[in-house]
């Protein structure tokens, strides 16, 4: 999930800089720098939030999966 993450905010962040450049009128070089930024930056944190994001859903299904299974352990014992 995070590299997913990572690789849709990275080039997400480019696009939207590609086109602030194209819109303004900005310089290929000053685009395209500010863009490779961006990208870094985005994409770092895109990876930091998805691995937070599958690290936090995981943990849930676990204690999900370990109650029912305790619920039905006990069902088993009481029968």
């Amino acid at each position: 999930m995070g590299q997913t993450y990572a690789a849709i905010m990275g080039l997400l962040a480019m696009l939207v800089v590609v086109v602030r450049g194209i819109k303004n009128g900005a310089g290929i070089d000053g685009t395209l720098w500010a863009a490779w930024i961006g990208l870094v930056v985005f994409t770092m944190t895109g990876f930091v939030l998805g691995s937070i994001a599958e690290s936090t859903v995981n943990e849930s299904v676990r204690k999900e999966m370990e109650s029912r299974l305790a619920e039905a352990e006990l069902k088993n014992d009481n029968s």
